[in-house]
C-alpha cells in the first residue's frame, strides 16, 4: 500500500509518463496556525487531477485553478494569508500564512529526477531534493540542517524526504480498529494481522488492510525496519508474543503490547525465557500508550496513537540530524 508522500511522488511519475505537465507546490514557510505543516505536497496535472494536500481545501481550488490557466513556467513562490481579503478568501485559521514553492515539471527536463525520488520512497531509502526559486533541482545526500527535513532560504529549498511509517496491528480487536482509524489519519500506513480464522472472519471493517498471515513471518519480510513499528492487540499469548519476539530482534523503531502491568511483566518473562536479552526487552513498551489514563478501546487507541506520534517525531529528527 503506497501513502503519503510516496503516493504523490508515485501519481506526478505517472502523470509525466502518461506526457502531462505537472506542477508541484510544497510548503516551505508558516506563520501562525496552518492546517498542514512544512514540507507538505500538492501535486496537480494540467487535466486537473491532484494528489496530496497542502490544506483543508481552500489552497487546493485556486491553485487548481491557477494551473488550469497554463500556471508558472519556472519554479515560483505564491504566499497565501498576506493580506485580510486572502484570510476571508481563504479561510486560513488565526491569521495563519503559508508560503508556497511550485515547480512546474515535464517529463523530457524531470521524469528521471522524479523516477529516483519515487523509486528511493518505495525502496523504503531517505533521499533529499534540492530546487531553486526559478530553476533548477537536483538529488543531494542529506542535510543536516534541515530543521523537520526541510531547509528554506528564500531562494533554495532542500528537502530530506524520509520514508512512511508503517505499522502492522497484531489481533483483530475494537482497540486495533480505532488505532488503525486515528493511526491512518496520522498518516501512518497501517495493516492488520489476524491468523485466527474466528476473529478474521468477524473483521467487519474492510477499508483497514488484513492479512491471514503469521505475524513473525510478515515482520520478517515487510515490517522490520527502522522506520516500522508493531502493536500487539491481540490479548493472546500464542499470537502477540509470535509477533514480539520476531520484532524485538528487529529494528523496528515502536514494539509495543496491549495489557495490564502484571501482564506484560508476565509477557516479559515468557520472551527472556524464548532467548531474548534484557537490551532486546528494555525496547518493548508495555504497558503500550501514554498514561492518560484510558479505560475505553476509543480512549487506548487514544494513548497508542500519541505515543506513536512523538515517538515518530523523535525518529524523523534522529534521522535528519544525521
Amino acid at each position: 500500500m503506497i501513502s503519503g508522500q510516496a503516493s504523490v511522488m508515485e501519481s506526478i511519475r505517472r502523470w509525466l509518463a502518461a506526457g502531462e505537465r505537472v506542477w508541484l507546490c510544497t510548503i516551505v514557510e508558516t506563520w501562525g496556525s496552518s492546517p498542514r505543516p512544512v514540507g507538505s505536497w500538492l501535486a496537480v496535472s494540467e487535466t486537473g487531477h491532484w494528489s496530496g494536500s497542502v490544506s483543508g481545501g481552500c489552497l487546493e481550488e485556486d491553485l487548481l485553478q491557477r494551473t488550469a490557466a497554463e500556471g508558472p513556467v519556472e519554479s515560483i513562490l505564491i504566499d497565501y494569508g498576506i493580506t485580510d481579503g486572502d484570510r476571508d478568501r481563504f479561510q486560513l485559521p488565526c491569521g495563519g500564512r503559508i508560503r508556497l514553492l511550485v515547480e512546474p515539471l515535464v517529463a523530457s527536463d524531470h521524469l528521471p529526477h522524479i523516477e529516483r525520488v519515487s523509486r528511493a520512497l518505495s525502496e523504503r531509502q531517505p533521499i533529499t531534493r534540492k530546487v531553486r526559486v526559478g530553476g533548477g533541482m537536483g538529488l543531494i545526500g542529506a542535510d543536516g540542517n534541515a530543521r523537520n527535513g526541510l531547509a528554506f532560504d528564500g531562494q533554495t529549498l532542500v528537502h530530506t524526504l524520509q520514508p512512511e511509517c508503517r505499522l502492522l496491528l497484531i489481533g483483530a480487536v475494537e482497540v486495533a480498529r480505532h488505532v488503525a482509524e486515528f493511526a491512518s489519519a496520522a498518516e501512518f500506513t497501517v495493516t492488520l494481522c489476524e491468523p485466527r480464522d474466528t476473529f478474521a472472519e468477524g473483521w467487519q471493517y474492510p477499508h483497514i488492510p488484513l492479512s491471514r498471515r503469521l505475524p513473525d513471518d510478515l515482520i520478517a519480510e515487510d515490517y522490520g525496519d527502522q522506520w516500522c513499528g508493531v502493536l500487539a492487540l491481540a490479548h493472546d499469548p500464542r499470537v502477540d508474543d509470535m509477533g514480539l519476539l520476531a520484532a524485538l530482534q528487529s529494528q523496528a523503531f515502536y514494539i509495543g503490547a496491549m495489557g495490564s502491568r502484571k501482564t506484560s511483566e508476565a509477557r516479559r518473562s515468557r520472551l527472556a525465557d524464548l532467548g531474548l536479552d534484557a537490551a532486546a526487552l528494555a525496547r518493548l513498551r508495555a504497558p503500550i500508550g501514554v498514561n492518560i489514563p484510558s479505560k475505553t478501546p476509543a480512549e487506548i487507541a487514544i494513548s497508542i496513537v500519541a505515543d506513536l506520534i512523538a515517538a515518530r517525531h523523535d525518529l524523523r529528527a534522529a534521522q535528519a540530524s544525521l
